[in-house]
């Protein structure tokens, strides 16, 4: 069963999207069918299917978590204990939590089942660089 692991270097908070680079990895199985299951292997980022179209999507999932998931530093986050790393680590681990660190993608024809306007994003939750790993496995 084929398997890699992806590096994806992130610059802060933000979505990056690695739909090309998974595409790439299911074309190069020959694979016609099956399941691609995509884990990230950190607890303060996480993964997301959504819309790659409009940049605003991503702007306004940005902006929604920090509303629901301040930094350690606002008065409302006063009950957090976890501050060892930072302001944004304890959050990070809670929208992490929030969301998904492991997504399954049927394979078809050789390639992803993705709908028209769907992109495969790592959301990084921590403001300060990161390098990511990212396994990907397809599975017949």
């Amino acid at each position: 069963m084929p398997q890699t692991i992806l590096s994806l270097s992130t610059r802060g908070q933000g979505l990056y999207e690695f739909t090309d680079q998974a595409s790439a990895f299911v074309n190069a199985s020959g694979r016609e069918e099956g399941l691609l299951t995509v884990f990230v292997r950190h607890t303060s980022c996480s993964l997301l299917i959504q819309e790659n179209a409009d940049p605003d999507v991503r702007t306004d999932l940005l902006s929604f978590f920090r509303r629901l998931v301040p930094p350690a530093s606002d008065p409302q986050m006063s009950w957090i204990v976890h501050r060892a790393e930072g302001p944004d680590d304890m959050p990070a681990h809670i929208k992490a939590a929030l969301t998904q660190v492991s997504i399954g993608i049927p394979v078809a024809r050789g390639r992803l089942m993705l709908g028209t306007w769907q992109g495969l994003y790592l959301f990084e939750h921590r403001d300060r660089p990161h390098r990511r790993e990212i396994v990907l496995h397809l599975s017949p």
